[in-house]
């Protein structure tokens, strides 16, 4: 995402994504609670279904393994983009770099995710460009981890 204003200010794409998130915020409380789960995971499938080819490709393979490996873990948008969360709160996220404008896409971790670790410093992100089998084990692993 840009930086920051000279003024201090949002970048106009930190005001889109707020923009973006406001209007997220809005959807979920106009839906009924019995269909919000359902409702909320075809929003993520759309998002993922609309983005660059190669985000796409990443974005559903991670998608699969969040939804196979924490299947308590609920998919919804959060600043326009995949995540999941537990209990309403997002705990893991994937954001496309091409939407980002950056060169790798992210799959990371919200705080409420608790992936601390005794050593006091642990990954929250992760630059992602490629699934290969030792990728995708990782992040099987954490999501695993999440989902306890």
């Amino acid at each position: 995402m840009a930086t920051t204003t000279g003024t201090g200010g949002f970048s106009a794409a930190e005001r889109k994504a707020l923009k973006e998130r406001a209007a997220e915020l809005r959807t979920e409380a106009e839906r009924p609670r019995g269909g919000k789960a359902a409702a909320e995971e075809l929003d993520v499938l759309e998002k993922i279904a609309a983005m660059d080819a190669g985000d796409r490709a990443l974005a559903e393979r991670i998608h699969v393994i969040v939804t196979e490996h924490a299947p308590d873990l609920r998919p919804k948008l959060w600043y326009s983009q995949p995540a999941y969360a537990r209990k309403g709160k997002v705990v893991c996220f994937f954001r496309s770099g091409v939407g980002d404008g950056e060169r790798y896409s992210t799959f990371g971790f919200t705080p409420h995710a608790e992936l601390d670790d005794e050593s006091g410093v642990w990954v929250t992100s992760y630059a992602v460009r490629e699934l290969t089998a030792d990728a995708e084990r990782t992040i099987t692993a954490l999501v695993k981890r999440v989902a306890q």
